[in-house]
Order: C-alpha cells, then sequence, then structure tokens
C-alpha cells in the first residue's frame, strides 16, 4: 500500500509540475509530494513552508533559466517497475520511513544493526523528483529536523557512498584545511566511487550542461539544471543509496570537536564540507569526488551560520538517528 502512495503521489506531482511556472507554484507542488510521501504532520509541514519562507530563492531552480535534461515522467519510464520499485521494505522497517537506507559495515554486519540511517535521494528524497537548491546548510539542518531527521555527518556520506560504515574519522584539534590533508592523504588508497572503483562517464546524473553565460553564482543567471533524482538507476551504492555521484552537490557537517557530531547528538554542529560531484560532471570534472574525498574550505563557514553558502547546484540529504 505505501509502494502505491508513493507511486500515486509521484504521478500528482507530475500532474501539478506541468503546470507550475513560478518558483512558488513549484514549491506548492514540492509541498504536497513531501507531506504525501513522507507523511508529515501539519506541525511539521508548517516548519518546512517556514524555513523556505525564509528565503526567497530556495526550491529546485529558477523557473526562468533551469532547463532540466530529462522530466520525472522520462525519469519514471526509464526505471525497471517505475519510481515505486526504490521502496524497500526492509529498509523502511529498519530506518521507520519510506526511501532512507540504514548505515553499516557489511563485513561485520546486518542491515538491522544500524544506529543510524540516511536518505536514499536528495531532499526531497522522493524518487522522479528534482533535488532542492539554493538551500543554505543552516537551512538544510533545519528542514532534516523539521522532518525528525537531521544533517549528516561527513563521514555518514562517505561511508554511504563507500558501501560501509566506519568508525567516525576525524582529526581533531586541526584546522579544516590539516584535517583535510590528512584524511585524504590516508583514504585515497581505497578511492572508489558509489557505483564502482573508477570513474565512469553516463553512469550517473552528470551530462547536464550549465546554463549559457551562467557567471558562477547568480540565481538570475545560473539555472539549476539537474536530472529527477534517481533517474540513473545505476548510480547508487552498494547500500542503496543513490546519485550520490552527479546532480546536485550536497551540505554535511564536518566536526571539529566531538561535541560537534551529529550523530552524537549535538545541534551545535562543525564547519561546511560540500560532498559529492554536480550535474556537468560527465563533461566538466571541476574536482575530485571520489566517496571520502574531502573539499577544501569552499565558501566555508560554520553549518548553522546565517551566511552559509547556498548556489544553483548545492543541495542536500539527511540523516536519522535510530533507537
Amino acid at each position: 500500500m505505501r509502494r502505491l502512495l508513493a507511486l500515486c503521489s509521484v504521478l500528482a506531482g507530475l500532474a501539478g509540475a506541468a503546470g507550475a511556472q513560478t518558483l512558488q507554484q513549484n514549491n506548492a507542488v514540492l509541498f504536497d509530494q513531501l507531506q504525501r510521501v513522507h507523511h508529515l504532520t501539519p506541525q511539521q509541514m508548517d516548519a518546512v513552508r517556514d524555513i523556505f519562507a525564509g528565503n526567497p530563492i530556495i526550491g529546485q531552480g529558477n523557473p526562468a533559466v533551469t532547463r532540466h535534461p530529462m522530466t520525472p515522467a522520462e525519469c519514471a519510464a526509464r526505471i525497471p517497475g517505475g519510481p515505486a520499485s526504490y521502496s524497500n521494505p526492509r529498509f523502511e522497517r529498519i530506518c521507520g520511513g519510506p526511501y532512507m537506507a540504514p548505515l553499516y559495515d557489511p563485513d561485520t554486519q546486518r542491515p538491522e544493526d544500524a544506529t543510524s540511517c540516511i536518505d536514499m535521494f536528495e531532499f526531497p528524497d522522493i524518487p522522479c523528483t528534482y533535488p532542492v537548491v539554493w538551500v543554505k546548510a543552516r537551512e538544510a539542518a533545519e528542514i532534516c529536523a523539521a522532518e525528525g531527521k537531521r544533517i549528516c555527518d561527513a563521514h555518514e556520506w562517505e561511508g554511504a557512498c563507500q558501501g560501509e560504515l566506519d568508525p567516525p574519522d576525524y582529526t581533531f584539534g586541526v584546522s579544516v584545511e590539516a584535517q583535510r590533508a590528512i584524511h585524504n592523504s590516508r583514504d585515497a588508497a581505497t578511492a572508489r566511487w558509489s557505483y564502482g572503483p573508477a570513474y565512469q562517464r553516463g553512469v550517473c546524473a552528470a551530462d547536464s550542461s550549465k546554463t549559457p553565460g551562467c557567471n558562477g553564482g547568480s540565481f538570475a543567471g545560473c539555472g539549476s539544471n539537474t536530472y529527477p533524482t534517481g533517474s540513473f538507476p545505476d548510480c547508487h551504492s552498494p547500500l542503496g543509496v543513490y546519485d550520490l555521484n552527479g546532480n546536485a552537490a550536497e551540505h554535511m557537517n564536518l566536526p571539529l570537536a566531538p561535541s560537534q557530531m551529529a550523530s552524537a547528538g549535538s545541534t551545535t554542529l562543525g564547519v561546511t564540507e560540500m560532498k559529492g560531484s554536480w550535474f556537468i560532471f560527465d563533461k566538466f570534472r571541476a574536482h575530485p569526488d571520489w566517496c571520502r574525498w574531502r573539499a577544501p574550505f569552499w565558501h566555508g563557514t560554520q553549518v548553522m551560520s546565517t551566511a552559509s553558502h547556498e548556489n544553483y547546484h548545492l543541495g542536500f540529504r539527511c540523516c536519522k538517528t535510530l533507537g
């Protein structure tokens, strides 16, 4: 029944989106999908709407300039079994909600041993919908909290991509760049992508294009030319998490002290970490994007800063602590 409801929700969203022409109309369709698929309460929906209301450009891209390379209907048609086939009853029992995957080490654990889960898709975590972008890290953390989830720590995203959740891997007491250098030098030998041990073109949502004349970051000039989430069925990790490579880059929390780990219950949080690659990488690989690679401190702030970064190809996904 839940699979059927999820599919009906996506189809309803497709019908609504066909007539949507403004960011506000697109967001109204998005809110309807969120409530239908994730069964959010009226209070949770009010909280999400309030966060969106505080940022006039948050959404699935500026409709005036965005040119998506694939429609949600085309996405649904290319998935064997349709979007509802992404529903995983075992994962849903473990994680307590749809479209989440447990984080664990398959060498020593079962999915049922997981103590946390991660969204299978970029927010809104609904297959065949466009990722939400132009969102600040603070807003991402607040939206996750409104849903009863939380922002992910960097090592959780990395584990979801690598296919095994290792113990937290941070060097506390040093600068952001020093921590990054230590981590990257240690993990380069085991570099892999979500789908395999070598970079492959055509596997993920990475063959779109920048808007002509995009100057690098303006809402008016840069379209969020993303694909619908889950539109590349082979672009998933061994843990069943999709679009970690390609589509939208993603906000995560990089703790600089044990007291800043979201996975340990902190709401203070650390600094921003942008994970993954984005929708042009098959044409232009702007930086490394293997699973455990940690980026330079680009546009870096505290996660909860009101000045945290936002742009046309940067979104997020949520995690959830179990128990």
